[in-house]
């Protein structure tokens, strides 16, 4: 029998600047590798600059890439950019056993993003047909999910204190002419520490967590198999 929802611990992962493909492919292999007895986690980090497209990306939406690598990935949704001064978090969810549905998940963290910047008194909201989290109809966060045997990985993105220059060379998530911002500019969050802090008190509290462990490197995918 499952446990109930609030007596799951969680694991941070602070991993600082990763490379975009590595973290991938540790959330793929994390995710293929996991069965009911392993926690679930969330991974911070920020990635050197590169573009995302996902599964049902248009070409037509990457207007000029340039000297900025291009990842075709399997997260939902179209292209983004991930740079220095970016909050990333992934969620490395077991949804199955919290009898939670993906739509859940992305209601729970846009809930959670507009809850930190309202800790700035940022009056920021989710859109129910775009994806993400907004604030006077400019695009603060961007959110993509893959679900794979019941689970989940991919995950937010938070312009906090960044280069927003290359979200020219896009149509941000397919939209021409989508204006991006940042926290900085919004007399919120000025570091990515200061805004993981915030987002990681909320995230915590609307997945219940009966504990919080933190780490500082990418799980050990050969102990997690040993485990089984």
């Amino acid at each position: 029998m499952s446990e109930p929802l609030a007596n799951l611990p969680l694991i941070i992962r602070q991993l600082n600047c990763m490379d975009y493909s590595q973290v991938w492919h540790a959330m793929q292999d994390f995710t293929d590798d996991r069965d009911d007895s392993i926690l679930d986690e969330l991974w911070l980090v920020e990635h050197p600059p590169v573009f995302t497209q996902g599964q049902a990306g248009k070409e037509e939406h990457l207007l000029m890439p340039g000297d900025i690598e291009v990842v075709k990935v399997d997260r939902g949704g179209q292209v983004t950019y991930h740079g220095p001064g970016q909050q990333v978090i992934y969620f490395m969810i077991n949804l199955r056993r919290r009898k939670m549905g993906v739509r859940q998940l992305v209601t729970l963290i846009e809930n959670a993003i507009v809850a930190s910047l309202n800790d700035y008194d940022i009056k920021a909201y989710p859109k129910a047909d775009a994806p993400g989290v907004y604030v006077d109809d400019k695009k603060v966060a961007s959110l993509g999910l893959r679900v794979r045997k019941g689970c989940s990985f991919h995950g937010l993105a938070l312009n906090v204190n960044m280069d927003l220059s290359p979200f020219l060379r896009i149509n941000p998530c397919g939209y021409a002419g989508l204006e991006m911002i940042q926290t900085c500019d919004l007399q919120g969050p000025q570091t990515t520490q200061d805004a993981s802090k915030s987002l990681v008190k909320h995230l915590t509290t609307l997945l219940q967590a009966s504990d919080v462990l933190y780490q500082h490197e990418l799980p050990d995918l050969h102990k997690i198999a040993k485990s089984k």
